[in-house]
């Protein structure tokens, strides 16, 4: 099974936003990406951009089953349809993750811990893209 995780996260709320994901199997990481996505970015949003850049990457690998891990709780319930998408600049983002979900046989959506093993790897890479933009951290995980 094609496993995804992926992280978004802004630096203020709204900020300075990047996201970053990965996919793996059998928990070996196949691919992974990271980009800085904006000046003004909330965390929600953030988390969406996240899930997308996953789905892409996903879709590189396999046309077949996968699931996504994140650790928003809101997107994952959203798009399982227990929550309603209020906010307005979501709803374009949450559509997307739609029409993606096109390329695949069926995707399953589980929410995970931040202190999950490929959670802390995409919370690093997101973190270090906002780094690399001069967007220094108020702390870190790193021990």
């Amino acid at each position: 099974m094609i496993c995804t995780n992926s992280d978004g996260g802004a630096r203020g709320n709204p900020g300075p936003g990047a996201v970053a994901a990965l996919v793996r199997k059998e928990g070996e990481i196949l691919t992974k990406t990271s980009k800085f996505i904006g000046e003004r970015v909330t965390n929600n949003v953030a988390e969406y951009e996240g899930l997308i850049q996953a789905l892409k990457l996903a879709s590189k690998v396999t046309k077949g089953k996968i699931t996504c891990f994140l650790d928003s709780e809101l997107v994952v319930k959203q798009l399982l349809g227990e929550y309603r998408v209020r906010n307005h600049n979501m709803l374009p983002l949450f559509l997307k993750v739609q029409r993606l979900q096109e390329n695949f046989e069926s995707i399953e959506y589980k929410h995970v811990s931040r202190e999950d093993h490929f959670q802390i790897i995409v919370d690093e890479l997101l973190n270090e893209e906002l780094d690399n933009k001069g967007y220094k951290r108020k702390f870190s995980r790193r021990k």
